[in-house]
């Protein structure tokens, strides 16, 4: 059965097999330009100009002393080297870290610095293994950059890693051949120096085969990464779109639905997991109608707004923060009814101490804070409700502190209440907000 493969490989012609590579490849950058067009993401670009480089590498490498006869040579393994160093350069842009300009261009400078030296420029071995260790190099770089993405499990995000990492081992077997075998002369960048080197240490079906599987390779690997970061890019806009829709625009935090999505999934998690209790804070910022009043609605917006930073800053990344409506905000911890008070004391202090400027003048408030704790088992809204006590309590004890739960005493009617959202106690008005209006107002 291998010889058959073997010979069914050797019978393809090795150059309509580069000019398929070539014409998939400027086709994906052409669909990849276009996509960026559509959805805007920068990362698109760096993809789409990466393919189409490398396609224009491709027709210089094949075709160059037709098309380009005045082109430099080597001038297509350069561009080759550029292209792969805008891969990498988009997997960052994808993920917003910055761009490493010295980085995406070392492989195509040291090359260029290489070539000027006789002993390398006359070397096919030689030009054959620093083509290979680049474009491997920038390869196994970019499988490292999506493997950093911490959004998806690895399960989802092992196409993204497996992909480069197996195309960067592919190139990386040039260089076990190159030490063992003597590499003929001459040869022009990266493909040819593979196809001589094999053909003067290995049998020339062996040659021929390997060179076969490269350029099929490098078409499925090009028609592969292009459907994976257009997979990637749509996944980004859709969480996109779903984070719009869960988010309070004032403050940046979640709204409510937002919140009770978000709880329910930690809730869920926690009971699978151990049933460790989990604890809900409730804060109100105190006197914030006085504020509104006295200072105007985009105060009271700005006040908000504080609020949640110093919320999100000093909660930690794994609490679920988000705002119910007006001036009341809700936060989720995976912790006992005393861990969380003290880090809902920490927020109190923090934002005791904060204030605004308004006018010319600076504008400081308190917030109350009740804490309720429960199993994961608890219905979130059972939770809310014994923490909105808590909260009651501490407003009645003089504002600007923070009260703790006692056992549960709601009935099954009350937490029907508070799940439906209706009003209680000393009225929520800001019940009838919609997320995205100058809620301050409400206030």
């Amino acid at each position: 059965m291998g010889g058959s493969l073997a010979a069914a490989l050797a019978s393809l012609d090795v150059g309509t097999l580069f000019f398929v590579a070539i014409c998939v490849t400027m086709l994906l950058g052409l669909f990849l330009l276009h996509a960026w067009l559509q959805e805007g993401n920068r990362a698109l670009a760096w993809w789409s100009l990466a393919y189409l480089i490398g396609g224009a590498s491709g027709v210089l490498w094949r075709f160059g002393e037709t098309v380009a006869p005045v082109v430099p040579s080597g001038t297509s393994t350069v561009l080759l080297f550029i292209a792969v160093g805008m891969t990498w350069s988009g997997a960052r842009s994808f993920h917003g870290r910055p761009i490493r300009w010295p980085v995406m261009a070392f492989g195509a400078a040291f090359w260029m610095a290489a070539s000027c030296f006789p002993a390398f420029a006359e070397s096919p071995a030689s030009r054959t293994v620093v083509s290979a260790l680049i474009v491997a190099g920038y390869t196994f770089l970019t499988a490292a950059e999506l493997r950093r993405e911490r959004r998806k499990s690895l399960i989802r995000r092992w196409p993204a890693i497996f992909v480069p990492m197996l195309h960067g081992a592919i190139f990386l077997f040039p260089v076990a051949l190159a030490t063992l075998c003597c590499m003929g002369e001459g040869g022009q960048g990266l493909a040819q120096g593979l196809a001589q080197g094999l053909t003067q240490g290995l049998t020339q079906g062996l040659a021929r085969g390997w060179i076969v599987v490269f350029a099929i390779e490098i078409v499925l690997y090009v028609v592969g990464t292009a459907f994976i970061v257009l997979i990637l890019a749509k996944d980004r806009t859709v969480n996109r779109y779903k984070m719009a829709a869960a988010t309070d625009p004032l403050t940046g935090l979640l709204n409510r639905r937002g919140f009770f999505e978000a709880a329910g999934s930690l809730m869920a998690i926690s009971r699978r997991q151990r049933m460790a209790p989990v604890s809900v804070l409730v804060f109100d910022l105190d006197h914030f109608k006085a504020i509104n009043d006295k200072s105007g609605h985009a105060t009271g917006d700005a006040m908000l707004q504080l609020f949640a930073k110093i919320a999100r800053e000093t909660l930690r990344a794994t609490d679920i923060v988000g705002r119910l409506g007006g001036e009341e905000f809700v936060a989720l911890l995976p912790n006992t009814a005393a861990e969380a008070a003290v880090a809902a004391e920490r927020v109190r202090v923090a934002f005791a101490v904060a204030s605004i400027v308004s006018d010319g003048q600076r504008i400081a408030a308190t917030v109350s804070i009740g804490v309720a704790s429960g199993s994961p088992a608890t219905a979130i809204d059972l939770l809310i409700t014994r923490a909105d006590d808590a909260l009651y309590r501490a407003k009645s004890n003089g504002r600007n502190r923070v009260e703790i739960a006692g056992e549960p005493a709601e009935t099954p009617a009350a937490s029907q209440d508070r799940a439906a959202g209706a009003p209680r106690g000393r009225g929520r008005k800001e019940q009838g907000a919609v997320d995205g209006a100058p809620e301050s107002c409400i206030a």
